[in-house]
């Protein structure tokens, strides 16, 4: 495991973007490494919904391994899960989730602050770095912090706190941070400047190219939902034309180009 969490470290260093999709269960991040990725991530929401829980914490933390473990047995990639805020803001409680969260396979984590208290979560940003170094492993922690998300400041004001929690973040422990909402090159820039760690970015419409994001500076994209978006989308959309009259070809049209499952399990 120390190979690939170096092997994933590495991955952010550059020059090129590390293109990351999120996955949501084993089939999605098998075929997402079947597809070519360099490394796969879960997305919190999609693995929430996937399960059938609401995202924001309230994903069971034993459904969250079950899932990691279950990604991690069929790639061969490095996995980084996003564990939300940790299901827990008692630092002993979320020490034993990075544990599990390791133990299962992981090499990388999200943890994101949503509006608790920045030095709260440079606390757990801190426990979260202990408890894998504990386990012996080199965890890849992406601090996420959601000033632009859930709207806590606007313009230069929005930056400048942007900014702070991140510095706050590096000094826990932090290997990333995670800055979802911005798609203007100019503030991307800025936001890649301004902080001394490789910055991540959420892949929403309006995002610059995965080329131009690296000349930015910017070193990691997430897909976030938009895989569980769109295969939930197209069986949707199959069904209904299935529950109509009985046709089948939404659902063959949109299977085009799977592998046999049973031989890349088996």
């Amino acid at each position: 495991m120390t190979t690939t969490a170096d092997q994933f470290h590495a991955l952010h260093a550059g020059p090129d973007v590390l293109v990351l999709p999120n996955a949501w269960d084993a089939a999605s991040a098998a075929l997402m490494e079947d597809a070519g990725a360099k490394a796969v991530a879960t997305s919190s929401a999609a693995v929430a919904w996937g399960r059938g829980y609401a995202d924001g914490d309230a994903l069971p933390v034993a459904t969250l391994i079950d899932v990691i473990a279950g990604a991690a047995r069929v790639i061969k990639v490095p996995l980084t899960a996003d564990i939300e805020g940790g299901y827990t803001d008692d630092l002993a409680e979320l020490s034993e989730t990075v544990k599990a969260v390791v133990g299962a396979g992981a090499v990388g984590i999200n943890l994101e602050d949503g509006r608790r208290d920045p030095d709260l979560h440079a606390r757990k940003v801190a426990a979260a770095r202990a408890a894998a170094q504990g386990a012996g492993v080199d965890l890849f922690i992406n601090a996420r912090t959601d000033v632009y998300l859930a709207n806590l400041a606007e313009g230069e004001a929005a930056l400048a706190e942007t900014l702070r929690r991140a510095a706050l973040y590096k000094d826990a422990g932090a290997s990333g941070i995670f800055v979802p909402m911005p798609v203007e090159e100019d503030l991307l820039a800025q936001l890649a400047a301004g902080i001394a760690l490789p910055v991540n970015a959420m892949g929403r419409p309006g995002m610059p190219s995965a080329e131009r994001l690296a000349e930015l500076g910017v070193r990691r994209l997430s897909s976030a939902t938009g895989p569980f978006r769109a295969a939930y989308g197209a069986m949707l959309a199959a069904t209904r034309t299935y529950l109509a009259d009985g046709d089948t070809t939404g659902y063959a049209a949109s299977s085009q180009g799977l592998p046999d499952l049973n031989a890349r399990f088996g």
